[in-house]
């Protein structure tokens, strides 16, 4: 066994024999997807949306990606996001390891009620995404927050590029989508403000009914 295997074990077993305190469940990526539900999402454009999760989640290529890590399973949460200070945590963690978890999680998504959301406010998304990653039961090898939405940062309390600094300074990555319909400097702008850390990238949805493809393409990526 190499040391820094030898570590993660030692620390695991070490924290069982504390009472009152439960090892965090090890998973290969802890992954929060932060969707725009701000008031720029009509109804039709935010159930696109939350279907393309569902969709891309129960994608054979994405379960092929979960089942090929070290451990098989990756721990994943929905925020909705858009109100400066209001983004949502919508779908708590939970593990996915094969299609039942998959579409359980869909099952989880599709029921739940849409937040209230305002402006666009991506650095308070960011910061919320980021509390609950640190929050999460999970020892992950990997942490990764996925913003998606059809616009620019507007409104946060705490700016989108120094929120990304300050993810990127705890060892969280983040990814965005960007949900182009004719916005030509998007891509641009959330690689600029947005996106930081290790690998980090943007990917592009041309329309609102190309969420689901690029979604499963940017999943494909970021488990792999």
């Amino acid at each position: 066994m190499n040391p820094p295997r030898r570590a993660l074990f030692g620390a695991l077993a070490s924290a069982t024999l504390i009472p009152g305190v439960r090892a965090a469940e090890p998973v290969d990526l802890a992954l929060v997807l932060a969707v725009d539900a701000s008031s720029s999402i009509d109804a039709l454009e935010y159930q696109l949306q939350k279907e393309g999760i569902a969709q891309a989640l129960a994608d054979e290529r994405v379960l092929a990606g979960i089942r090929s890590g070290a451990l098989g399973r990756i721990a994943v949460a929905y925020v909705e996001w858009g109100t400066p200070g209001g983004a949502a945590t919508i779908v708590p963690w939970r593990i996915i390891a094969d299609a039942a978890d998959a579409a359980a999680f869909a099952s989880a998504l599709m029921s739940a009620p849409r937040s209230v959301q305002s402006w666009n406010a991506i650095g308070d998304a960011i910061d919320h995404c980021v509390a609950l990653i640190e929050a999460a039961p999970y020892e992950a090898t990997r942490r990764v927050i996925d913003v998606s939405g059809d616009a620019g940062d507007m409104r946060s309390l705490r700016p989108a590029p120094v929120a990304r600094d300050a993810a990127i300074a705890k060892g969280v990555v983040v990814n965005a989508l960007a949900i182009v319909e004719g916005r030509g400097g998007l891509v641009a702008q959330y690689g600029r403000d947005v996106i930081g850390g290790p690998g980090a990238f943007v990917e592009m949805a041309l329309t609102r009914a190309d969420f689901a493809a690029a979604l499963r393409r940017k999943l494909i990526r970021e488990i792999a």
